[in-house]
């Protein structure tokens, strides 16, 4: 693959004023931190540039993991003419502009590529002008978004392009482009091994963010900081959390599925990130309770209560002291038994009742208040249940042209245990009596 950075460049006037995180940008795709599934020797990007064959691309990721770099790289590598845009400053006559350049270079022999930042603010009319000139070569688009492209782009452009995906930046990258720092100023970070493991942490997988603080602590006057006085200097970088796109989803996703996996401490700490975040509370405590319902049910009957008495405390109390309770909550539901029987059957009599929506009640379980309707037979045999053995009749309450359902099968764990005895008793006890009935 061709190095197109090889020749020595003499030194900006500027170069000394330019930001670290531009100066320590890599000049070519294997000077990349991080994305080794995309770009290393078995990656997907790796073989289209040995190939020399580009699609259209839209790289998903959070924000500082490498969605500009690479892309300004890949127009490098395969010698195509390269154009940034943002979704956020550009309107129609913008990408009308970049549309006619790119339509005369490529009438001679010259390709564009066009990146697209934050893509997804484009609407619809916007993202479908890209289609024909994608189709017919005049660009090749890479857009980048940190929302989840399948809810955010047109399906007419999202077939026209491979989605790939960028990862968060590991605790190790983050160490590699620390080092590239260091090189690029000639000095070391006046840090102790404990703050420069804690300056990691504060970037949150974010190379631009983590070059931003070391270009901070380059310009003090200070040595070997230790965490807390690097701590009181810096402000951590607020996590990525956003309560209407993908972080709310996946994070609510985290959070249930540690409540259904009896994690208690995993449900705990994404309680923790989305109350950190930002989240309502109330949203919280109405997601808690569902999982009461849903993943609980009837193996503990009393899980339902402690969710809205936490929820019923919140409205008391208000945050931060009402956030205890929802924790509570979370914690009982994580160790509580679960079954989703409960679920289970109501989804199964629900989709019965579509299918059945219009057959009768038996007549013998139809009230009769009116002399017509006894002549009809409303009501004709009924069994009054206490008044039988038991307490329990044995009658059918289906309609009287429908096989009985079932529904509704308990699992051995918790209180269902007994639940299910329950059942085998009264199923038992309905074929005796309808055996002795006939």
């Amino acid at each position: 693959m061709a190095d197109l950075f090889d020749q020595d460049t003499p030194p900006s006037p500027l170069e000394e004023n330019r930001p670290l995180a531009d100066k320590c940008r890599p000049k070519k795709i294997s000077d990349v931190i991080g994305q080794k599934k995309l770009i290393g020797p078995d990656g997907s990007l790796f073989m289209m540039l040995k190939n020399r064959n580009l699609p259209s691309i839209i790289f998903w990721g959070p924000p500082g993991v490498g969605k500009t770099t690479i892309a300004r790289l890949l127009a490098l590598e395969i010698d195509m003419h390269f154009v940034q845009i943002s979704a956020i400053y550009s309107g129609v006559s913008d990408l009308r502009k970049q549309f006619e350049a790119a339509k005369i270079r490529y009438s001679k022999g010259r390709p564009t590529l066009l990146f697209v930042d934050e893509i997804h603010r484009f609407n619809k009319s916007q993202q479908d002008g890209f289609l024909p000139f994608i189709e017919n070569g005049t660009i090749v688009l890479i857009g980048a978004t940190t929302e989840n492209p399948s809810f955010e782009l047109n399906s007419a452009l999202l077939s026209r392009a491979q989605v790939m995906v960028l990862e968060r930046l590991s605790l190790s990258d983050l160490e590699l482009i620390a080092q590239r720092a260091e090189k690029e100023m000639s000095a070391q970070l006046p840090l102790t091994g404990e703050a420069r493991d804690l300056l990691l942490e504060m970037a949150d997988g974010d190379g631009r963010s983590l070059l931003n603080l070391v270009e901070q602590i380059f310009n003090w006057d200070e040595k070997n900081l230790d965490p807390t006085q690097l701590s009181k200097r810096l402000s951590k970088r607020a996590a990525q959390y956003d309560k209407k796109g993908d972080s709310h989803f996946n994070i609510i996703s985290a959070l249930h599925k540690s409540v259904r996996g009896s994690d208690p401490d995993a449900a705990l700490y994404w309680l923790a990130r989305m109350l950190e975040g930002g989240e309502d509370p109330r949203y919280l405590a109405r997601r808690i309770t569902r999982m009461a319902i849903e993943d609980i049910g009837l193996a503990d009957s009393k899980a339902q209560g402690v969710c809205l008495q936490a929820w019923q405390t919140y409205e008391r109390l208000g945050s931060p002291e009402g956030d205890l309770a929802l924790a509570q909550a979370v914690l009982y539901l994580a160790l509580a038994p679960k079954s989703n029987s409960s679920y289970k059957a109501y989804k199964n009599a629900l989709d019965a009742a579509k299918k059945t929506g219009s057959k009768m009640p038996p007549n013998h379980i139809l009230n009769a208040p009116t002399k017509l309707m006894k002549d009809l037979s409303y009501g004709s045999n009924y069994l009054y249940d206490h008044d039988e053995e038991d307490g329990f009749s044995g009658q059918n309450y289906f309609p009287e042209d429908m096989a009985r359902g079932v529904y509704y099968l308990p699992v051995e764990r918790g209180e269902e245990r007994e639940l299910k005895k329950r059942i085998n008793f009264f199923s038992k006890l309905r074929t005796h009596k309808n055996k002795s009935t006939k």
